[in-house]
Order: C-alpha cells, then structure tokens, then sequence
C-alpha cells in the first residue's frame, strides 16, 4: 500500500501562508508610497515658493523697489512692463524692458490651482481652506504663502 503520490497542487495552508505574507508586505509598502507622493508634492510647492519669491525680488529690483501689485492674478509677472510697472505690449524691446518673469503663475500641488488670493493683512495670512485655492501674495511686503493649512507657516 505505499503509493507514490504526485502532489499536483498546494495545500489550502500553504495558500493561507503565502497569502498572509503578502498582506503584511502591502500593509508595510502601501503607506511609504503614500508618503512619498506627499512628499514631492511638499518639495514642489516648496521650489515653486521660492522661485516665486526670488522672481518678486527681481521685479522689485528692476522697478525701483516697488512690488507687484497682485491685480489679475499677479499679471504684472507673466507679462512685459515698463520701469513704473504699467503691463506693455512685447513687441520691441523698447517698450518691453522687463519680464515676463514666469511664463505662469505655478499651480499649488495639493489643488491644481494658480490663483492668487491678495492679502492685505500684517502678519501671517490663513489658508482660505478652499479646495481650489493657489497661492496668498501680499502687495505691500512682497510676501507669498502657498494656500494650505498645513504647510502655510511651514514653507
């Protein structure tokens, strides 16, 4: 009565064993890629902010330390103007001396937005909390915030 058996299949223990294994690789792996994805969109807004902040620098550099005024969603940065910082036609150099500094306003990586709230308030803005919500300038110190809650005070 010894037969040589073939097994041709797994046992249900061994399917239970791999399947456990796999769960616990997931609940370990999943979170860190979660995390990650945050993580750049942390550095974006991060890069964007200071790019943002060093290219008002420079407007306000070569307009005789006056800042953009934020009207139209910082218009003043994506398109030419003048030395008084009035929007002028990109025809010649003439009448185009400086800018555009950005081609557009970033888009805040946390809603996909370029809008820019003005603030005309001192201190620290709040987050508008708005799920479509880009960026806080303020006019009358040059300062930019991204839109977040979380990262307002932080970035």
């Amino acid at each position: 009565m010894s037969a040589n058996r073939c097994r041709s299949a797994f046992t249900l223990l061994e399917i239970l064993i791999v399947v456990v294994i796999m769960a616990v690789l997931a609940a370990t792996i999943i979170p860190q890629f979660t995390a990650s994805t945050n993580d750049a969109k942390v550095s974006t807004a991060a890069f964007n902010l200071s790019t943002m902040r060093s290219q008002i620098q420079l407007y306000s550099m070569q307009h005789n330390s006056v800042l953009p005024t934020g009207a139209n969603n910082l218009q003043q940065f994506t398109l030419c103007t003048d030395v008084t910082g009035t929007i002028t036609s990109p025809t010649t150099t003439a009448t185009c001396p400086y800018g555009p500094y950005c081609q557009t306003i970033p888009v805040n990586p946390f809603t996909g937005s370029n809008t820019v709230t003005l603030f005309t308030g001192t201190g620290t803005p709040t987050a508008s909390g708005s799920a479509t919500a880009g960026w806080i300038y303020s006019p009358t110190t040059g300062s930019i915030w991204i839109d977040n809650a979380t990262y307002l005070s932080q970035l």
